[in-house]
């Protein structure tokens, strides 16, 4: 039950329009990941392979967005297209992805209340929130488990699979760049709650914001991920579509953009 106010999609804007994608956008968005996969090996195989990491980042990050796609439906495939994108996503990045999505899924229709697994990290200090990291992806399954009914144990037993499936044959392999790759993954797992969710709703609620947004170079370097209040305004439109969803509430909704709080403020211009 929500206890509080959390801004609601304004009536007076055009956004119909934005839910299309290309036909073959798919193809696109589940090719984003892909290079900073082999760049990130590629690295950790060679004598620079500190650098690996920066590459697991992007990769980390390009895999989120593909997920969060996957979770809303906007990729435009058939449901059960969506969840195999979840489940190898799920053992790429050795975390389940079904537990995500139903949190996810509560997230946006209770954002911030009680029933919010997945936002309630938001009400966290940020020393809190990075302690609590390494917890936040097993609070996510156990939420799923609890509550998700039968359906979506099923789901995140099979992403359990698919992780335990991956981390046999990354054992069986024995390549020092999978192993750096797995650690890397538990790092990305770790920091989820602070780079997903705090970054994006913290210090939000007492203005009723659905989350902040970033204008600038940094909008362009997430992948266009941190347009967060405007997706969970209009969660139908996909992610490629958010910066023009953006520029249209800015432009269209009164008061819409002196009311904006951006994710990083120094990255704002531009």
């Amino acid at each position: 039950m929500r206890d509080h106010r959390i801004e609601s999609a304004p009536r007076d804007v055009t956004w119909r329009d934005l839910v299309v994608i290309g036909r073959w956008q798919f193809l696109i968005e589940l090719a984003l990941p892909l290079p900073w996969l082999a760049l990130s090996l590629a690295l950790y195989a060679s004598p620079v392979w500190p650098l690996g990491a920066l590459a697991s980042f992007m990769f980390f990050l390009c895999c989120l967005r593909l997920n969060h796609e996957a979770i809303h439906g906007n990729l435009r495939l058939a449901r059960r297209w969506d969840h195999v994108v979840m489940r190898v996503l799920s053992a790429l990045m050795l975390g389940s992805n079904h537990a995500d999505a139903w949190c996810h899924l509560r997230h946006h229709a209770d954002t911030l209340g009680t029933d919010d697994h997945e936002g309630n990290v938001a009400r966290k200090s940020l020393w809190a929130v990075l302690l609590y990291g390494p917890r936040f992806p097993f609070a996510l399954v156990a939420a799923a488990w609890a509550e998700g009914g039968k359906v979506w144990r099923g789901r995140v037993l099979g992403d359990l699979a698919a992780i335990g499936a991956m981390l046999a044959l990354i054992a069986w392999l024995n390549a020092p760049a999978l192993w750096l790759h797995v650690l890397a993954m538990a790092a990305g797992q770790c920091l989820t709650a602070f780079f997903a969710v705090w970054i994006t709703h913290h210090d939000t609620l007492a203005q009723g914001l659905a989350g902040r947004s970033q204008r600038g170079p940094l909008a362009v370097l997430s992948y266009h991920m941190f347009y967060h209040r405007e997706h969970h305004l209009f969660p139908l439109v996909p992610v490629s579509n958010l910066p023009e969803l953006a520029r249209r509430l800015d432009r269209e909704v009164p008061g819409y953009a002196a009311a904006h709080r951006p994710v990083v403020g120094v990255l704002e211009a531009g």
